[in-house]
């Protein structure tokens, strides 16, 4: 469990630093591309349930 903690922050915390040098408008991309991937797996998840 504690691995599992000290792996998440360090991932997290890389993951900060990313986004960091960013501009504005490279994260405004990344967040489209993030909603719509999500979007996406919330139609798959739909069929699924729609399938049971």
């Amino acid at each position: 469990m504690l691995l599992r903690l000290a792996y998440l922050t360090v991932t997290n915390a890389f993951a900060l630093l990313r986004l960091l040098p960013m501009s504005d408008r490279d994260k405004d991309a990344e967040i489209l591309a993030l909603r719509h991937q999500i979007t996406a797996l919330e139609r798959q998840l739909g069929k699924k349930n729609a399938q049971l």
